[in-house]
């Protein structure tokens, strides 16, 4: 999901950059999605392909879940990826967009790669990422060999981390995307699945967590409550209503919630004649009390040496050698995690 407008309302006072073991003995609900996205995108090779396998199945998300989850559990932080389940129904139509314009960015790069356009073959190889059922049983695969819990949520992922961080099972929920915030979450981490180092125009920056906290934001919003922060977002544009309200920018829409309060006293007054093509009441409702479940884990249990080097190795083609060190970081991050678990216990 992405409420890319609301980010842009929320300044530097809000935002708070942090060190990776600065989250040491923090568990991190992670939207798992979010997170392979970021891999197939980043993970590319020279000619802006996936890396693949003999069998020219892509593995770029598989490379990036198993090394990064390794780094941030060096760091002492404890992950929890939340994987979506089934969207509401009045995001289907949004869904059914997406899938066209990745059909027509899929065509542009197999045109572009044809006519040996390299420099835009970046460009739309990730505009053209499609995340199959396949991709998403192989990283829970991967996850449960590694002994890293995940959770299948009913519904959207962002919302059942968000839960899960309210109960205080989970310290903070990581994503790209501001709607764990409206989901009640009292923390976002950003950066946590990114590469610690991204390339921007000619320069190499380093990348560091970015931690927001809910009532920070509403404060310096000055919005009395999470229901008039997710007022200010469905006036923007959330996943459910895109485009939001036409003619209504940022400081325009955090001045009409400040005036009239609620999204329902300027559906009465100011937007009384638009034409929504989803209740944003309905859109409202389903931020406040979103499908979640209590059925989850956020233990770490014992790595399956075996079946690690069976998936990876033999069924992926990735490197022994890398992979073998690869098994000793993680068992010793995992006896670490373990450790701090039964001190913080006692």
């Amino acid at each position: 999901m992405g409420v890319t407008e609301l980010g842009k309302l929320i300044g530097k006072e809000a935002r708070r950059e942090a060190k990776l073991e600065a989250l040491a003995g923090r568990c991190v609900a992670l939207d798992a999605y979010n997170a392979l996205y970021q891999f197939l995108a980043s993970i590319r090779q020279p000619d802006g392909t996936p890396l693949m396998d003999r069998a020219g199945r892509i593995t770029s998300h598989i490379s990036g879940l198993f090394y990064r989850t390794i780094n941030l559990m060096e760091a002492g932080i404890k992950p929890v990826y939340v994987f979506d389940g089934k969207p509401p129904e009045f995001k289907l139509a949004e869904i059914e967009e997406r899938r066209r314009a990745k059909e027509k960015a899929t065509e542009e790069l197999v045109r572009a790669i044809k006519e040996g356009r390299r420099d835009e073959v970046a460009k739309y190889a990730k505009r053209a990422i499609f995340l199959t059922n396949e991709m998403v049983e192989d990283a829970k695969r991967l996850l449960t060999y590694m002994g890293v819990p995940w959770v299948q949520a009913p519904s959207e992922g962002e919302a059942q981390a968000a839960y899960m961080a309210r109960r205080g099972h989970c310290w903070a929920v990581g994503s790209q995307d501001y709607d764990s915030l409206l989901f009640g979450s009292p923390r976002l981490v950003r950066n946590l699945a990114a590469s610690p180092k991204r390339k921007v125009g000619d320069e190499v920056v380093e990348l560091s967590p970015e931690i927001i906290e809910l009532d920070t934001v509403l404060k310096s919003l000055r919005l009395r409550s999470r229901e008039q922060l997710i007022d200010l977002a469905i006036l923007l544009g959330t996943d459910y209503n895109p485009d939001g309200v036409p003619g209504i920018g940022p400081q325009r829409a955090l001045k009409l919630i400040w005036e009239f309060g609620s999204l329902e006293k300027l559906l009465d007054t100011v937007l009384r004649g638009v034409t929504f093509p989803i209740d944003p009441v309905e859109i409202k409702r389903f931020f406040l009390n979103p499908p979640v479940t209590d059925t989850y884990t956020t233990d770490v249990t014992k790595p399956d040496d075996a079946k690690l080097r069976e998936f990876l190795v033999h069924e992926h083609d990735f490197g022994e050698e890398r992979v073998e060190r690869a098994l000793e970081r993680l068992k010793k991050a995992m006896g670490k995690l373990r450790t701090s678990a039964l001190d913080s216990f006692f």
